[in-house]
């Protein structure tokens, strides 16, 4: 069949079995999108900025375990995808970004919109192409699919000159990929793991350290019965809410910076920590002379530059995860543990002894309650996004994740305006529940422009403005760390939430007491639309616990610690 290269993508994406593509079309890119025009296999959603169509697709993919898509022009079209791909080859997110490229001719030339989308992909995404002859591109769609999705997985950039997509050629689409340089190793080694189990077995303070590799890899469950046969405690990472399940007696919490006491506690006790799919950030592990500094480390990775990267691993283990504990299981119902029974209640002692908390007031609304109120309120009929700021860790310590792929954030960029576009993808992925967006006064005016986009194909998010008129995180380190300068962080003067929505066609509200409050989030979700909820919240709170630059996981300031 000779087809036109434009019409090779979209077909493409249907081989791939693509649903959704998120984008926003230009010159460069305009013979792909009248191939869109002619086709009805796939959704096309035109997001109002390019970020928001990344942040999107990353959306859809995070909450969906699918490869997310999106399709942007030349020039300035790209450079606005940039911090998306960014933020999604720092999160690990499965995508395919297509951009448009000037035609072959004059490429080097200074053409109009004319940029080198490949030189400026290169460091942030985990591989990138430039189409030279139309015969490559069936090939190069079926590689791009298989690389983001395997391994480690990332976003991928394809850049298409637009002499390419008016090309005619016989097009047959791959069958198979065979990439020589890329193998990336599945299977473990079972020498290595049987050494792994004989130090769990024998240690006396294990430690399972969970981190977003658990949820790409889709092993959630497969953690949560290896935990319960070996009766092993488990930390979360930011990433990797969502695991265990909160109400899981064997979970003690998430660690690290804001993370919780028992948690951070734990990782300071343990004598064998068990690392699954986590890469030992420094927002997780405090000062790395110091972090599990007793403990033997098992380090299960299927990328083998993460192991040893930063911190010593006595056990490295390279493969898939999923396929790596499910050997475990099966190890582990041949072996004879030590009875962890003391060990486990520690910990939950620990948590007894300081629990995530703060002060409620009726006289005014605590962003914590908010949080809290949601969870109460909807539970696991919500997948819950977020924005990036104070707000993010609330919901990370305060919301009651109980199933993976129920919690969407940014996590290695701390990308602010990630929230709303990330909510669209997860409306669109997940038509069976309620998508709800965590934000802050700051962070949503980033990308407010994509209300638009929610009304417009019916995406019922409900965005919760967490509303302190200020730039809280960057408040609170200046209020802690700066002698309290507050440098630029007042937002006082910001618009009227309400009528801003309603001015895109949304459902508004603005909010001051819990009464109102509950009765916006009933009518919110009765009503089934986009919508955004303004509530007014204590000024000058901070997120508490909190590991300082500098130190240990032991070292938390807590609530009390002369902060009150």
């Amino acid at each position: 069949m000779r087809i036109s290269g434009a019409k090779m993508v979209t077909e493409s994406l249907k081989e791939e079995g693509v649903d959704v593509v998120f984008g926003y079309p230009g010159g460069a890119i305009m013979n792909v999108y009248d191939e869109i025009y002619k086709q009805s296999f796939f959704q096309h959603i035109l997001t109002r900025h390019e970020q928001a169509a990344i942040h999107a697709a990353e959306g859809y993919a995070k909450s969906t375990g699918k490869v997310g898509v999106a399709i942007v022009t030349s020039g300035p079209g790209f450079t606005n995808a940039v911090t998306g791909l960014a933020d999604a080859y720092m999160d690990s997110v499965p995508m395919v970004v297509i951009s448009g490229q000037v035609p072959t001719a004059i490429i080097g030339t200074d053409g109009f919109q004319e940029i080198d989308a490949v030189g400026i992909s290169r460091p942030c995404t985990k591989h990138n192409y430039l189409v030279n002859n139309i015969n490559d591109l069936p090939r190069i769609i079926k590689e791009a699919f298989h690389i983001a999705a395997t391994g480690r997985p990332g976003p991928v950039h394809i850049d298409i000159p637009k002499d390419i997509t008016a090309e005619v050629a016989n097009f047959e689409y791959p069958k198979e990929v065979d990439i020589p340089t890329y193998k990336p190793t599945v299977n473990y080694n079972k020498r290595q793991l049987k050494k792994a189990m004989d130090a769990i077995a024998k240690s006396k303070k294990p430690l399972l350290y969970v981190g977003g590799g658990a949820i790409l890899s889709n092993c959630a469950y497969e953690i949560r019965e290896f935990a319960k046969i070996a009766n092993i405690p488990v930390v979360e990472t930011l990433m990797a809410r969502g695991v265990m399940g909160d109400d899981n007696e064997l979970f003690v919490g998430m660690l690290g910076m804001h993370g919780e006491f028992a948690a951070n506690m734990a990782t300071y006790d343990t004598d064998c920590i068990v690392s699954l799919g986590a890469r030992f950030d420094d927002r997780v592990t405090g000062r790395l002379d110091e972090f599990a500094k007793k403990a033997k480390v098992i380090h299960v990775d299927i990328d083998p530059t993460s192991i040893d990267k930063l911190v010593h691993t006595n056990f490295p283990i390279v493969g898939d995860l999923k396929v790596t504990v499910e050997g475990m299981i099966e190890a582990a119902k041949n072996m004879k543990f030590n009875d962890y029974t003391n060990w486990v209640s520690l910990l939950k002692d620990y948590r007894e002894k300081e629990p995530l908390r703060y002060q409620d007031s009726d006289a005014v609304i605590k962003p914590q309650w908010v949080i809290e109120r949601v969870g109460q309120t909807l539970g696991d009929k919500a997948i819950i996004s977020t924005d990036v700021g104070q707000h993010q860790m609330w919901t990370a310590q305060f919301y009651p994740f109980s199933f993976p792929r129920q919690w969407n954030t940014s996590g290695g960029l701390g990308t602010m305006g990630f929230g709303l576009p990330g909510a669209m993808g997860v409306a669109r992925g997940n038509p069976d529940k309620i998508s709800i967006n965590f934000t802050g006064d700051g962070s949503i005016l980033m990308n407010i422009q994509e209300l638009m986009t929610c009304v417009e194909y019916e995406l019922p998010v409900i965005n919760i403005i967490l509303n302190n008129n200020y730039l809280g995180m960057v408040r609170q380190w200046q209020t802690l760390f700066y002698e309290n300068r507050l440098s630029e962080t007042d937002l006082s003067a910001q618009p009227d939430f309400k009528k801003l929505v309603e001015a895109f066609g949304g459902n508004g509200y603005r909010v001051s007491s819990k009464k109102e409050f509950d009765e916006a989030l009933k009518d919110a979700v009765e009503k089934k639309k986009p919508a955004m909820i303004d509530v007014i919240v204590a000024r000058d709170e901070i997120v508490l616990p909190m590991v300082p630059n500098g130190h240990a996981l032991n070292e938390m300031t807590l609530l009390g610690d002369n902060n009150e």
